[in-house]
């Protein structure tokens, strides 16, 4: 009888163990496309994920599960704190985009995506703001602010890129935190470096929804 008990109560501490790690998994499907140096960054990050340094050290905003893991996988992305990660509905909404090949006047989850077409209908379902589904027409609507600083980005913002004289608006990326992008390139439709000379060199200006008066 004894024996019995020792057993069941051995199943169940191993069962409770293996929750409480499953939590995890997600960590080792995170993307890393930036250079090595940021890739190092980024894995060692993920690997201190079980440190107080790298936890919020409560849920005061009664936040569910869904939530905390995006919360907590995009922070390792962008290498900053969970609570930096605010638009919740924004990640959660590209997060099921990532690794999509790049395919012009596309818009088919994890298998054909243009850049232009995927901004449209982010800000369609997530904010409910309609904008036209090429570079040119988003770069010339009337519900951004335009603005050409680079410090002023902020989570969200639009930006746009010139890839040739013809077109002076020929693509756009989204901005999300501390000098990562989301863009589209021949790798498909990832977060990328925004620091790299790509990206640089074809740089034009930025949108910000314009507040609602």
């Amino acid at each position: 009888m004894r024996k019995d008990v020792f057993h069941i109560t051995l199943y169940l501490f191993i069962y409770i163990a293996i929750l409480s790690c499953s939590g995890k998994k997600y960590i080792t499907e995170i993307p890393y496309y930036y250079s090595d140096q940021y890739s190092h960054k980024s894995r060692n990050l993920a690997n201190d994920i079980g440190s107080p340094h790298s936890i919020e050290g409560n849920n005061s905003q009664i936040l569910d599960d869904d939530v905390l893991k995006i919360k907590e996988k995009y922070s390792i992305i962008m290498e900053v704190m969970p609570r930096e990660i605010t638009d919740y509905r924004l990640y959660s909404y590209i997060d099921e985009w990532l690794g999509t090949p790049y395919k012009k006047q596309s818009l088919e989850k994890q298998k054909a995506v243009d850049a232009s077409y995927l901004i449209q209908a982010l800000f369609s379902e997530v904010y409910e703001e309609t904008f036209p589904k090429t570079p040119d027409g988003i770069f010339r609507s009337k519900m951004l602010q335009l603005f050409t600083g680079r410090m002023f980005l902020k989570e969200g913002d639009i930006i746009f890129f010139r890839y040739d004289k013809s077109h002076p608006i020929s693509d756009v990326g989204l901005y999300l935190h501390n000098d990562r992008i989301l863009a589209c390139t021949s790798k498909g439709l990832n977060i990328y470096n925004f620091n790299d000379e790509y990206f640089q060199l074809r740089f034009v200006a930025a949108g910000r929804l314009k507040d609602k008066k």
